[in-house]
């Protein structure tokens, strides 16, 4: 048996939802960071007491993080001149896309920072034959990452609107 909330009447129409949407805090951020950083710390080491050739970074790899970096920066551009200079109104679905969008890219993005940061901070001082060029090649990847979180806190906030609308 299941039992039913008290009858509403057909005229009643229901609570609107309250809430507020706080901003990505920066621990949050830093948590993630933190995280990808003893993740891509521990890859070195590991790769090499299994037997397996530590892996190298590519130019696509950053590339990608940079391209995410440029498709952030303007949907969060496009945002703040709609929202802010032509206080425009977006539709519900368009602004919770754009929120989810820059939440997950933000923590993702975050992740990767600490991962290719911590891989190459695991080659300074190792004397592998290529250890300076994936230290290189990991910092690059890092600050293409880096870029991507600042991105896509930017679009977070330009989501934002005042608490009057």
């Amino acid at each position: 048996m299941s039992r039913e909330g008290p009858p509403t009447e057909p005229d009643e129409e229901p609570p609107v939802p309250s809430g507020v949407l706080r901003p990505t805090p920066v621990t949050t951020v830093l948590g993630w960071a933190a995280v990808g950083l003893v993740l891509g710390w521990a890859v070195h080491p590991l790769s090499e007491r299994l037997g397996l050739v530590p892996p190298l970074v590519s130019a696509p790899q950053p590339l990608a993080l940079l391209l995410l970096a440029a498709i952030l920066g303007y949907v969060a551009w496009a945002t703040y001149r709609a929202v802010h200079v032509r206080r425009e109104r977006l539709e519900a679905h368009q602004a919770v896309n754009r929120l989810v969008l820059a939440r997950a890219s933000g923590l993702a993005a975050a992740l990767v920072t600490g991962g290719y940061t911590g891989y190459a901070l695991s080659w300074i001082g190792d004397p592998a034959e290529l250890a300076d060029d994936r230290l290189v090649r990991s910092l690059v990847a890092a600050g293409c990452a880096l870029a991507s979180v600042v991105a896509a806190l930017l679009l977070e906030r330009a989501c934002r609107v005042r608490g009057d609308d």
